[in-house]
């Protein structure tokens, strides 16, 4: 308990008030006398409180070393991180730096068409960074020009775009009013000619145009080495099963039905191949029995 006593001097009797001899004054001192009195805080007036306990202090905290492990591993992480976007940001650089922009158009592969056509059609990709340029674009573009089988594209920098165009094969001729059509295995009209002479290719007779025989006539042709397709005239089928050919000097091929249409058209190729002999002359080629050719 903190207290304090501070020493006082009082005066005389008769400063106060005197009092005769023989009474008391109970608060009167003697003159000159000097007292202490003794005083106490507030809080010791109080009753005796616990005091609460003393907080901890935290001024003070001991700061340990970091793992190396853990160090080690947060530096590879930081360094990784970094190198990620160093690489995002150098890929969006690239994928859209004007400096690899499209300004050449280079078409190969091209026999049916022209490359200016295709180039022509391909207008819009120019001033395209190259890595933006896909195939899918590049065929959604050439859709019109049906002559386009399949492209494919390649990217030579800074700014040339490489197209490679597979056309469709014309396999034959479809008469339609004064004009032949040249038609590829689907049926997709490729170009026309007034004069099949003109065309190295064979005639579907008029009557086979129904779907079924034409798809039977053509998957046939479509088979045939070039040389060999060359050397047909027409093309006809009573059914999918008998198709027949025939060939630019009369003679007749007997092709059969489409299966093992790879064998049969090797086949033809060697019997074609085969020197003549004029003793006995060959007018009909039968292959629809390919392991077991006949000549007539």
């Amino acid at each position: 308990m903190a207290s304090t006593r501070k020493p006082t001097f009082k005066p005389g009797a008769t400063d106060l008030g005197a009092t005769k001899p023989g009474t008391t004054n109970p608060g009167a001192t003697a003159p000159g006398v000097i007292s202490a009195e003794r005083t106490l805080d507030d809080d010791a007036s109080q009753p005796a409180k616990a005091k609460a306990p003393a907080k901890a202090n935290t001024a003070t905290v001991l700061a340990f070393p970091e793992p190396k492990g853990r160090r080690r591993k947060r530096i590879v992480l930081t360094v990784i991180g970094v190198v990620v976007a160093l690489v995002a940001a150098l890929m969006a650089a690239v994928v859209y730096s004007p400096l690899l922009a499209v300004r050449t158009v280079t078409v190969d592969g091209t026999k049916l068409l022209k490359a200016d056509a295709v180039r022509k059609a391909l207008a819009p990709v120019e001033g395209t960074p190259l890595p933006q340029v896909d195939d899918a674009e590049i065929a959604r573009l050439l859709k019109p020009l049906v002559q386009v089988r399949s492209v494919s594209t390649e990217a030579r920098p800074p700014s040339t775009l490489l197209v490679h165009v597979v056309e469709r094969v014309p396999v034959a001729l479809l008469k339609k009013g004064d004009t032949y059509q040249l038609v590829d295995v689907d049926g997709v009209q490729l170009g026309s000619t007034k004069d099949p002479a003109t065309v190295p290719l064979p005639l579907i007779d008029g009557s086979a145009a129904k779907p079924e025989l034409f798809k039977a006539i053509t998957a046939v042709l479509a088979t045939l080495p070039p040389d060999v397709l060359a050397k047909m005239a027409s093309a006809s089928a009573k059914s999918p099963d008998a198709v027949e050919l025939k060939l630019v000097d009369g003679k007749t091929v007997v092709w059969g039905n489409a299966e093992e249409k790879e064998l049969k058209a090797r086949v033809l190729e060697a019997l074609l191949k085969a020197p003549a002999d004029p003793q006995v002359p060959v007018n009909v080629y039968d292959v629809s029995a390919p392991r077991h050719p006949l000549t007539k």
